[in-house]
């Protein structure tokens, strides 16, 4: 499988409550039209420091539209201890309704990994190499996960190399752990 899509670049310790602001938490997933609401609202809390950014701004889904609740971004590239904080399973399904993948850093929160994975939302790649200074937000960049492995458009880098999801990708691959469990015959 090859995901493709610009990336939306971070640094460290980017929490669940900028990932999906508390505020936001009051809209019904079971609900489509509310569901949609948690990916408009995605990544929000994120300050501009830690975006990086060189314009301050913060911009990961148009905020001008009220009916755009997706992303021009598809992959997250962060650092250290990405999904730190609360156990809110509501930010890796946050980033999935914004429309995003794959998401590669250099560590996650444990809580965030195993939601990500659970939930069948998005992605957890991790990189043994600090991607988040050498990647710049807006840059394509293409994960082919027979690898896994990850190579930005138009670069010099050559391909660079993923830690594999190890047991956790037969869950992926099922979509989510009610899906395996199901496909294993755990649950009917």
């Amino acid at each position: 499988m090859i995901i493709s899509g610009k990336a939306y670049v971070l640094g460290d310790n980017v929490d669940t409550d900028q990932i999906i602001p508390a505020e936001y938490l009051m809209y019904d997933p079971s609900r489509a039209d509310e569901r949609r609401l948690f990916g408009r609202f995605a990544l929000s809390g994120v300050p501009a420091e830690q975006a990086g950014l060189p314009d301050g701004k913060v911009v990961f889904v148009d905020q001008g539209d009220e009916e755009n609740s997706r992303s021009e971004f598809g992959v997250i590239i962060a650092g250290k201890n990405f999904g730190c904080g609360s156990s809110r399973e509501h930010a890796p399904l946050a980033l999935a309704e914004a429309g995003v993948k794959a998401v590669v850093a250099e560590s996650y929160a444990r809580i965030f990994f195993r939601n990500a994975v659970n939930g069948g939302y998005v992605l957890p790649l991790e990189s043994p190499r600090r991607l988040c200074e050498m990647i710049r937000t807006g840059q394509e960049v293409e994960i082919n996960m027979a690898g896994p492995s990850l190579k930005v458009a138009d670069s010099q880098k050559g391909t660079i190399e993923l830690r594999g999801l190890g047991d956790v990708s037969a869950i992926i691959e099922a979509g989510g752990l009610f899906a395996y469990a199901e496909q294993i015959g755990m649950i009917r």
